[in-house]
């Protein structure tokens, strides 16, 4: 599904972070370096993205 907009645990906005850690960690970066310089220090925000399961993809065929 898509990624939450905020923490479940504080609040704070993390869904913009979303795709630049996939395009980093994708060009084969550090995914600590990356959520250390997305401002992701929390290990309940860090969670939130590195826990995500794009299912979009998956589910679109039945729509």
């Amino acid at each position: 599904m898509m990624i939450p907009v905020r923490c479940f645990t504080c609040g704070k906005v993390v869904g913009s972070a979303y795709e630049p850690f996939v395009e980093r960690t994708g060009k084969g970066e550090d995914p600590v370096k990356v959520l250390d310089e997305l401002g992701l220090d929390r290990y309940c925000c860090r969670r939130m993205i590195i826990s995500h399961v794009d299912l979009v993809d998956e589910l679109m065929p039945f729509d």
